[in-house]
């Protein structure tokens, strides 16, 4: 139960920020402190900022309400989303000057997803065992 809420809700964050990166790529590039210099930035926030975010956000509605995508659907959230916000902390860590409460809030909410996924898929792996062990149920 607890995984299908945090697609939903992951399914609605990732459509609704692709779509603005999709119509206003300047947004999300603002958010991050990025200028874009020519066309080719232009297509690459776009892209994934937009296209990939919104994607994203699609395979997460596609999770939940196709049971044979819901646990693919935690694993890009344990995996995908949780390798961007271990690296953002690095990153984060890493960078010569400070950043913004963008990095944090944003290593936060991704590091929180995907600890969250991995215990919803712990969970389903656990309820599927039990299931099987126990036929007449």
């Amino acid at each position: 139960m607890g995984g299908r809420i945090l697609l939903w809700f992951s399914a609605f964050v990732f459509i609704g920020y692709g779509l603005v990166g999709i119509a206003a790529p300047g947004v999300p590039a603002g958010f991050a402190g990025l200028v874009m210099s020519n066309g080719d930035a232009y297509a690459e926030i776009s892209s994934m900022y937009g296209g990939l975010q919104t994607g994203l956000g699609v395979f997460c509605l596609l999770a939940t309400l196709r049971p044979a995508f819901y646990r693919g659907g935690l694993a890009v959230l344990v995996l995908g989303i949780g390798g961007v916000g271990l690296t953002r902390l690095l990153g984060g860590v890493m960078a010569p000057d400070p950043v913004t409460f963008y990095t944090w809030g944003a290593t936060a909410y991704e590091l929180a997803t995907a600890t969250l996924a991995a215990l919803a898929w712990r969970v389903d792996l656990a309820e599927e065992r039990l299931r099987n062990s126990n036929p007449a149920a």
